[in-house]
């Protein structure tokens, strides 16, 4: 049986778990607030800062954590609701303010919400469920161990003695936290581990308003902003004379969120705007294009063309960075019987959230309120203090249902321009961007380039192997992953470009390229060796298991070629199949492992059909099968359409994708027909869901399409570069 510290010292409960993840604080200090006799107000009673027990019976648990849709509103409160004991239908779930007292990282990133939350999660559970087991043995003085909980109910079996939570609140409010609590064997989880539907699902399948885009207050205004049309040009002047005179159009000025001592969620290319302010969306988008604005140029202007030269280039620049050296590179290739080469190339990504950037802000003298969709609440509070000059304690962040968020909303520029425009009218403002305003604003993906060398000695076994990286501006390498700890010869050398335009993290930051190209690569390396794509990389799993390369290894090699296992188990990986082309990938990150199988097939005209993907996952203890299937066949679906799809060049500093028409995104009919996922079970605490999946489909397709045609794809998008290679012949 598991046990749990609550706190560390007689002064302080527990507010980072063991693990060093986020957790709760334990505190009661709501009891200083009781009556003189200690009779609890009000109908509902704060055990601790997750959860609340309402004398009806009923739980309030609240998830901390931003949503985005990788379904923590669920999940998260799905753990507590575990250990406190109670049935899922006797919960409901409410999204927690910020409140740093309360909480530590309420954040959504880097898949690391369950992760990091885990042991306080179900500390606050167990915590909460002890004092009622407390409660219910002082009051029939009995000993706590002959006690059970089920249901929202403690119970004495022995005598048929049973008393509801509720019934046990007053008494339980005064009983002190032991040092450490007993959680539960995950062998008796009876919630955890089952599909449970989104909290919000019924919410959102009938309209309810969840979304910052939903969110109004009486009396707010709208705003929309102007930046410049090209990264590298800022501000000069603008006549807004028309603009001033349409209907409903309140006023035309310019915004600057520079602040002194930014944040790494303050990126922003175009901190200098001009805003327009009025009664609706529609007035204002209508008024936008009355402001005569003239721009000037500060910085070059880039080309795509120029970008993929200078990626290129910088290889042989002599600036780049040795990250990682093992043995003697240089000497196994010179030695090698065989090398094999490649580069690869993806574009720049925009994050093309269905729900465009939005904040509302209500900022007066000495307070603000701020809500809207952000990944990064804390961080907003901080530069909005920085910048309006309120001190953080006396400005509120609540937290809206965001209708994705992919990475773009852990920057935070749109509630600072909300928050500006509102302290400089003396009104609430609602700030909506346009979807073109969105697509031209910036933070994107990087654009990437990748080269490897491998060398093979004249038994084809991988003597040396060799990536360099260069990105706009930076490196996609990890170069502590596989293969890395493989191979006795091996360096990893970054190198990067600067720019104008304002980069970020995208879903599964830089392995959303790495993957695909490394996997791809690796198919090539198997064949140049005469060996079955998957037997080649559990051979190299072999060695990274009994004698491992390097002091530093980021992943499991076990754990690795687990998943790889499993995919070709139920894959039926091998058996060959009349028109049916096979690719396999399997990629490490988020410290998670997934592997994916995918099945091409041709339609009459010879094109691409994706028949079905089999997935394994290793992701620890899966909290909610609905959730994390949703994550993995998104993901799937995701990483598919901007492989293959998507991409975001530029001309003279322009975005020349600035909405859904030109920006391609997968449609239904290119999805996959079919996708299969496996959860390997092994009891390790959960780690990370909301990215892994992404990263390995586009080099399991890639390395299907080369079954296929023959071919092998080295720029991404996939399918759009490979028709632009067919029209130039």
């Amino acid at each position: 049986m598991a046990f749990i510290k609550t706190k560390y010292n007689r002064r302080s409960f527990l507010k980072v778990s063991a693990a060093g993840g986020a957790g709760l604080m334990l505190q009661f200090s709501w009891l200083r607030g009781m009556a003189q006799d200690n009779k609890p107000a009000e109908e509902a009673f704060d055990l601790n800062a997750y959860i609340r027990v309402n004398t009806d019976g009923t739980v309030t648990i609240f998830s901390p954590n931003p949503e985005i849709g990788q379904n923590v509103k669920t999940s998260m409160p799905l753990i507590v609701a575990e250990e406190l004991d109670v049935a899922w239908d006797q919960v409901s779930v409410e999204q927690a303010p910020l409140n740093t007292d309360k909480y530590q990282g309420q954040i959504a990133g880097g898949s690391q919400s369950i992760r990091r939350s885990w042991d306080g999660l179900r500390m606050a559970g167990a915590s909460a469920r002890h004092l009622f087991l407390a409660a219910a043995a002082k009051k029939w003085d009995i000993p706590i161990e002959d006690l059970i909980t089920e249901d929202g109910q403690v119970k004495h079996l022995p005598t048929n003695q049973f008393v509801a939570y509720p019934d046990l609140i007053q008494d339980a409010v005064m009983i002190p936290v032991p040092e450490e609590v007993k959680l539960k064997d995950p062998a008796d989880f009876k919630l955890i581990g089952t599909a449970v539907k989104n909290v919000d699902g019924m919410g959102i399948a009938t309209g309810k308003p969840l979304f910052g885009l939903d969110y109004m207050r009486d009396g707010a205004l709208i705003a929309m902003p102007i930046h410049p049309p090209a990264f590298g040009q800022k501000l000069k002047s603008f006549d807004a004379t028309a603009a001033k005179a349409m209907p409903g159009i309140h006023d035309v000025f310019t915004i600057n969120t520079t602040l002194e001592k930014p944040q790494w969620s303050d990126v922003n290319a175009f901190n200098e705007l001009v805003v327009v302010v009025g009664d609706s969306t529609w007035q204002v988008m209508q008024a936008k294009k009355a402001v005569e604005v003239s721009w000037e140029t500060v910085e070059e202007l880039e080309d795509t063309a120029a970008h993929r030269e200078k990626l290129e280039k910088v290889f042989s620049s002599g600036k780049g960075e040795v990250k990682r050296k093992d043995g003697d590179p240089d000497d196994a290739f010179a030695k090698a019987d065989k090398i094999v080469e490649a580069s690869y190339y993806g574009s720049f990504l925009a994050h093309n959230t269905m729900e465009p950037m939005n904040f509302f802000a209500d900022v007066q003298a000495d307070k603000a309120d701020l809500v809207g969709p952000i990944q990064t609440p804390e961080s907003l509070r901080k530069s909005a203090s920085a910048l309006l000059n309120i001190p953080e304690e006396n400005i509120n962040v609540d937290m809206t249902r965001m209708g994705g968020g992919f990475g773009r909303r852990l920057y935070g520029n749109f509630g600072l321009e909300a928050a500006a425009i509102s302290q400089k009218i003396g009104k609430p403002v609602k700030l909506v961007y346009s979807r073109e305003d969105d697509m031209t604003q910036g933070t994107y993906r990087p654009s990437y380039m990748l080269k490897y060398r491998a060398a093979l000695d004249a038994d084809k076994n991988l003597i040396g192997f060799e990536v360099l990286g260069s990105g706009i501006p930076e490196s996609p390498i990890f170069e502590n992953r596989y293969p890395a700890g493989t191979v006795s010869n091996y360096k990893a050398e970054n190198f990067g470009v600067e720019t104008a335009i304002s980069t970020g993290a995208w879903r599964a930051p830089r392995s959303n390229f790495t993957a695909g190209a490394e996997q791809s690569f690796l198919d090539e390396v198997a064949e140049a060796a005469g060996k079955d794509p998957i037997e080649f990389r559990l051979e190299l799993f072999d060695k990274a298991i009994s004698n491992p390369v390097g002091e530093r290894n980021d992943y499991d090699p076990e754990r690795y070629a687990g998943v790889l296992k499993l995919v070709k188990e139920k894959s039926n990986w091998g058996v060959e199949l009349d028109g049916v082309y096979r690719g396999v990938s399997a990629y490490y990150c988020h410290n998670s492992y997934v592997a994916q199988v995918i099945d091409l097939v041709k339609d009459e005209d010879g094109n691409p059909v994706i028949k079905k993907v089999w997935a394994a996952v290793d992701c620890g203890i899966v909290v909610n099968k609905e959730g994390a299937l949703n994550q993995i066949e998104g993901g799937i679906v995701d990483g598919l359409g901007h492989a293959l799809y998507s991409q975001l060049t530029f001309e003279k500093g322009k975005p020349m994708q600035q909405n859904f028409n030109r920006y391609r995104l997968i449609k239904n009919n290119e999805a996959p027909a079919e996708i299969e996922v496996f959860f390997v079970e092994n009891g390790i605490a959960p780690t990370g869901l909301g990215e892994p999946g992404l990263p390995p489909i586009a080099g399991a397709f890639a390395n299907a399409m080369y079954k296929a045609t023959g071919k092998r794809y080295y720029r991404q998008p996939y399918m759009i570069l490979d028709q632009q290679e067919k029209v130039l012949g």
